[in-house]
């Protein structure tokens, strides 16, 4: 007997109560809420020759940029290569075996084709945006989503996460306006889409509106603060909201609450580079973190010759050279030159990007601010290749105009701060900025 979704798609390997299992993994995983992984699990158990379960677990396990996730992500693969499957499914494993064999792009593009063909793929479109989010594919992170909303209608289940990943793309692409009405009536559909509200998030962030942000995070933190994988990174949000104003107490609050950004108490990877990322915007500002690189950076020592990620390395760097780790910054870049001789996008990604964003970033901590601003103003522009958001990769300009103003180029710091001012001219860290210009003397 052939069996389908909600919404009207072929599922090879599983019967009724299987199918209910899988909606119910894809609701946590469209969400970021509860436990998709132990929820796939016990679909498995049930109906181990169900693809796309293997299929999603797979995703769970690959899209995290968890070192770790690697090996049960080839358990899944190899499982769904043995079951039959069709042609929709067939798609979702090739991109599965792209992404285990480090090219991100080409499983990119194997799911744009699975949703061309089959627009109501909910998890094809979701995997998708992820995958552009990790190789930092702007346009297709709306464009994806964009090209399969008229076959969805409000009444389908997942149109919440249809309008919440659309929302995020359209932030991206800085098309704002519409990205924040899109999250919002994502958010009216299902108010515990914490994608969603974290593209809303996002927006109010590039518009530079941290009150309005403070007050959005907080009046929804009901709906994302508890059993959300993206609840760190919400914090993170608002956490940002509360610096832009210059409320560094409440941010270093935010920092060390265990229930909150949780310092370096959380081994989540997106995580630690929350806690990274804030740790040196603080920095920046002059702010005196006290000991909290150390055990961040203590956090991110298994990790430093895991060669997955040039944006987690970045984070890696961060936390090492500030807590005086020298030895763990030459293990990152050891293994940086290891990826950039290797095969697939990582080493790619890590030559044009990656390696000079690390090296710079070690200069900076040295004190070699020359070096930091000479390394970055080449790959600022194409910082997008190595993934984040927007909002993330402001650090790098942040960055910039720092080591400018440090190293006495005082011609191109006001550069860089005239170019920040044009697209937050209400922003109180651009005064500080500005007054910053005036406190150091130009190179001689």
């Amino acid at each position: 007997m052939l069996h389908r979704d909600s919404r009207g798609l072929a599922l090879s390997g599983a019967d009724a109560a299987a199918i209910a299992g899988f909606e119910a993994a894809q609701h946590q995983f469209s969400c970021y809420i509860g436990d998709p992984v132990a929820t796939i699990d016990a679909v498995i158990e049930r109906c181990p020759q169900f693809v796309l379960a293997h299929a999603m677990r797979a995703y769970l396990m690959l899209l995290g940029a968890e070192p770790a996730g690697l090996a049960p992500a080839r358990e899944s693969y190899a499982a769904a290569r043995l079951a039959p499957a069709n042609d929709r499914e067939r798609g979702h494993l090739e991109a599965v075996r792209q992404a285990l064999d480090g090219n991100l792009i080409a499983a990119a593009a194997a799911l744009e084709d699975v949703a061309i063909a089959h627009p109501r793929d909910l998890l094809a479109i979701q995997a998708g945006q992820l995958l552009d989010f990790l190789i930092g594919d702007s346009r297709m992170l709306r464009d994806r989503v964009a090209r399969a909303l008229p076959e969805w209608s409000p009444a389908m289940p997942g149109y919440h996460a249809m309008l919440g990943m659309h929302a995020f793309g359209l932030e991206e692409m800085g098309q704002y306006a519409r990205a924040e009405a899109a999250g919002r009536r994502a958010l009216e559909l299902e108010p515990r889409d914490t994608w969603a509200t974290h593209a809303v998030a996002h927006v109010i962030e590039m518009e530079c509106r941290p009150a309005d942000g403070i007050r959005f995070m907080r009046d929804s933190v009901a709906h994302w603060a508890d059993d959300s994988f993206f609840s760190v990174h919400n914090w993170w949000h608002l956490a940002l909201f509360h610096l832009e104003l210059g409320e560094v107490d409440t941010v270093l609050a935010l920092y060390d609450d265990a229930e909150k950004i949780k310092g370096a108490a959380s081994p989540v990877v997106f995580d630690m580079i929350d806690a990274s990322a804030m740790l040196w915007r603080l920095m920046l500002r002059g702010v005196d973190v006290g000991p909290r690189w150390q055990p961040l950076a203590d956090a991110w020592a298994p990790l430093a010759r895991s060669g997955l990620s040039a944006f987690n390395d970045a984070h890696a760097v961060m936390a090492f050279a500030c807590a005086g780790r020298h030895d763990l910054v030459e293990a990152v870049l050891s293994s940086q030159s290891d990826a950039i001789r290797g095969a697939g996008d990582h080493g790619r990604i890590t030559r044009e990007v990656g390696r000079p964003v690390a090296l710079a970033l070690a200069a900076f901590v040295h004190g070699d601010h020359a070096a930091a601003l000479r390394l970055l103003r080449p790959v600022r522009n194409i910082a997008s290749r190595f993934g984040g958001s927007h909002a993330q990769r402001d650090l790098i300009d942040l960055t910039m105009i720092e080591a400018a103003i440090r190293s006495g180029e005082q011609a191109t710091a006001a550069a860089l701060v005239a170019e920040r001012a044009d697209l937050r001219p209400a922003s109180p860290l651009t005064q500080l900025l500005r007054g910053r210009l005036q406190e150091r003397p130009a190179a001689a």
